[in-house]
């Protein structure tokens, strides 16, 4: 759980972590480098939940060690699956972390909404629905497991 008030922002009280697979935490069917490790962590003290359209259909051996909930998007349509999800959870509770076109809503409507500029690029949707922006996915796994640099860079 992630309790922090950010001077003039707002006040977060968030336990759940959505993240999307491809190019967010993974690139070339791979999990990038730091990922498992870090995710894990974060499991600790959150509710964590993998979201992708598994086109390939290998993500649930992908994500076997990680400690995630792994939601397979059944749906043409995945950005409204994937914003309705976060509200599904309860939106103000929720991080979400993406980089795609089919992010931008989730990110929105998250109470933390995480742009990833990873090494698939990041869609200017994705940028203009986040909150906050970061080079790297290890990045955003450190800035949740240090809160007061989230202080650092929202506060007003």
């Amino acid at each position: 759980m992630l309790n922090i008030n950010i001077p003039g922002c707002k006040n977060f009280n968030v336990e759940k972590i959505v993240f999307d697979l491809n190019g967010t935490i993974a690139c070339d069917g791979k999990l990038i480098e730091g990922v498992k490790e870090g995710i894990n962590r974060l499991a600790d003290n959150f509710e964590i939940y993998i979201l992708t359209a598994d086109t390939f259909g290998t993500a649930e051996e992908l994500l076997k060690e990680l400690k995630a909930e792994l939601v397979v998007v059944n749906n043409c349509d995945c950005s409204k699956f994937k914003a309705d999800f976060v509200e599904k959870l309860g939106r103000k509770k929720v991080i979400a972390v993406g980089n795609g076109n089919n992010d931008a809503q989730m990110l929105k409507n998250a109470e933390l909404g995480i742009a990833v500029i990873g090494p698939e690029g990041t869609a200017k949707r994705a940028l203009l629905g986040a909150e906050l922006i970061s080079k790297d996915i290890n990045d955003v796994i450190k800035i949740i497991s240090n809160p007061e640099r989230l202080k650092a860079t929202l506060r007003k």
